[in-house]
């Protein structure tokens, strides 16, 4: 459960970094004036997490971490209960064995151990690059419906709403609905 949890928030954290990025790479385009033939700049933005609740997309790559994290738990689970029932079993009949013995059994303990460190770091590694890998096919799909979405609506911007990062919005700007649906409808026909 804690592996599951982990992967969420992961998933989340990553999507804030990314939109971080994107926050901040976007600072790196050149401003023009505010005033072309007296209309200022137009700015919209989106709630990530509206995204994130409501892209079918994101929740299927969610999903798909969630269950790899299962699969990696049972894997674990595995090797885990290989060491004790081997563990167990030298408890059991260890005043039986021979000091040789004791010392074999103790070095498959070790061994055992070894094995299910170095395959919870591998599978950790794993998990954590296919979540990145994921999450920036998200945030590519996101771009791209922004660049499509955008062509006709001029805007200069598009920001992500991010507590740390807007400290004022203006609802009447939000995106978002119409973000989630465009995103959603080019999702089923990519199907």
């Amino acid at each position: 459960m804690k592996s599951i949890n982990w992967v969420v928030n992961g998933v989340l954290a990553i999507a804030v970094i990314v939109l971080y990025v994107l926050h901040f790479n976007s600072a790196n385009i050149p401003i023009k004036s505010t005033a072309l033939n007296g209309a200022g700049t137009k700015v919209a933005y989106f709630e990530i997490d509206s995204i994130q609740n409501s892209y079918a997309f994101f929740q299927e790559v969610k999903s798909a971490l969630q269950v790899k994290d299962m699969e990696n738990t049972k894997q674990l689970a595995g090797l885990k209960n290989a060491f004790t029932a081997k563990y167990q079993e030298l408890q059991k009949n260890g005043r039986y064995l021979s000091q040789a013995e004791v010392a074999n059994s103790q070095q498959e303990l070790a061994q055992l151990e070894k094995n299910y460190s170095n395959k919870e770091q591998q599978l950790s590694q794993e998990l954590q690059e296919e979540s990145f890998k994921r999450l920036q096919e998200v945030k590519k799909r996101i771009e791209q419906f922004l660049e499509k979405y955008n062509k006709n609506k001029d805007f200069a911007y598009i920001f992500s709403s991010n507590p740390d990062l807007m400290y004022y919005k203006d609802t009447a700007y939000d995106i978002s609905s119409d973000i989630i649906k465009g995103l959603n409808s080019e999702h089923k026909s990519n199907k």
